[in-house]
């Protein structure tokens, strides 16, 4: 498949997945499509080797699993997240002001709050309602067109608005849907747009988890198309990437993708990577397979390597001076290895070793970022993951600009590299 065609399909994924929820269905989708088989962790399952299946949990985290014909000796797995930084709604979200409905929301994760104003809001996540009958169901629901806006305050009555002034979450940020409205006009549009989606009618709305997105589509920039710039870019594009990587790989060895919620507010939940649901899908899988009890699995996580995937700050024009002068990567110069002493990245020499020779092997480029000694470091799932199980591991990403941003930038070539290395990696024999 070219470059192109692979780009094609990141745009459409990222189109397809406001919500780590749609993103789960839609990795779902393409995984049963290549013959995966979806596995409930409340049954009991049967499992043989050479199979090819995927859990989810919460419906916001999935682990797909390729098992070899041969006894299963390693496992390559790769990690991302589902997850994005956003404006999620409180749970009772009508007010009204000034004759408006407007919504209230939290701010989930570390966003860039700023970028959110003046742009077209749609509306997505899942709702859960009791039917006629008395039977409850959770639904997904994307409203993709415009719905709502946060309008700016003009700065004729804020002349320092362009001074750095701070930006107040809950007074400043309500995002305003309807003229004249009130909480029953929030009820009656969800039903609404429920019925239009999903033809449900006559139901009781009894909980939901939605959040605003940005309706602007994904799109190739620059002159020649070297940019991707689009909402979510961290971490759809990993979780993307990993899934490519696993649908293209040869099928000989122990491959786990698996692709956590909540990694931006700390992974603590049931689906995160700090919870259990990794540990748990691995031990059933030895279990089936023959290879149960304590001994077993410690002896397949340490012969097992885990490459997490987790975009990288991106060398800034406007802003050089905010990376350490010898580790500023580029966008379109290939993968980049995350460093940090303080283990805020999982990355040892061993397992980076590893990795410059896959990129080796598959002819890519590859990068280093480490962060300015008088900067802080974000993380990853990586170092939750290795402390959890004990697998070796490693960070890596795609270099990006405007991380944490309604839209961010990353580069169209480096989608190309990251699918190759990580194909690579799912394919490689020894992994010492």
């Amino acid at each position: 498949m070219s470059q192109d065609d692979l780009v094609e399909r990141l745009l459409d994924f990222l189109r397809r997945s406001p919500t780590p929820w749609h993103a789960v269905a839609s990795m779902a989708s393409r995984l049963e499509a290549a013959g995966f088989r979806r596995l409930d962790e409340r049954e009991p399952w049967q499992l043989a080797p050479g199979e090819r299946v995927y859990v989810t949990r919460n419906d916001s985290s999935i682990i797909a699993l390729q098992l070899p014909r041969e006894p299963l000796a390693a496992l390559r797995m790769i990690g991302a997240h589902t997850d994005s930084p956003g404006l999620r709604l409180k749970p009772h979200a009508a007010q009204s002001a000034a004759g408006w409905l407007q919504l209230g929301i939290e701010i989930y994760g570390g966003m860039l709050l700023a970028p959110w104003f003046d742009r077209d809001l749609g509306l997505a996540g899942r709702v859960h309602v009791r039917h006629p009958d008395g039977r409850l169901e959770g639904v997904l629901l994307h409203v993709d067109r415009p719905v709502a806006i946060i309008p700016s305050l003009a700065i004729h009555l804020d002349r320092e608005a362009n001074n750095g002034r701070a930006i107040n979450a809950q007074t400043e940020m309500a995002p305003v849907l309807l003229q004249g409205g009130g909480s029953p006009d929030l009820e009656r549009l969800l039903k609404a747009w429920l019925a239009e989606q999903h033809g449900l009618e006559d139901i009781e709305l009894l909980d939901f988890e939605l959040g605003l997105h940005d309706t602007q589509p994904p799109s190739r920039v620059g002159v020649e198309g070297e940019l991707i710039a689009s909402a979510r870019l961290d971490n759809l594009l990993s979780c993307f990437v990993g899934l490519e990587a696993l649908l293209a790989s040869d099928g000989r060895q122990g491959v786990v993708l698996v692709a956590n919620d909540h990694e931006e507010v700390g992974s603590a939940s049931a689906c995160g990577a700090q919870g259990p649901f990794l540990g748990d899908v691995l031990r059933r899988v030895c279990g089936q397979l023959g290879q149960g009890g304590d001994e077993a699995i410690i002896r397949l996580i340490q012969a097992s390597r885990m490459i997490s995937c987790d975009n990288a700050h991106a060398l800034h024009p406007n802003f050089r001076d905010k990376h350490d002068a010898a580790h500023g990567p580029a966008l379109n110069g290939g993968p980049v290895i995350k460093v940090n002493a303080n283990q805020r990245y999982a990355t040892n020499s061993a397992t980076a070793a590893m990795f410059r020779d896959l990129c080796r092997q598959a002819e890519v480029p590859v990068q280093t970022f480490v962060t300015r000694a008088d900067m802080g470091c974000g993380s990853t799932i990586g170092p939750i993951t290795a402390t959890e199980l004990g697998v070796p591991t490693l960070d890596v990403g795609a270099p990006q600009w405007a991380m944490h941003s309604i839209r961010e930038t990353a580069g169209s070539h480096d989608v190309a590299y990251l699918a190759r290395v990580l194909t690579a990696f799912c394919n490689r024999q020894v992994l010492d």
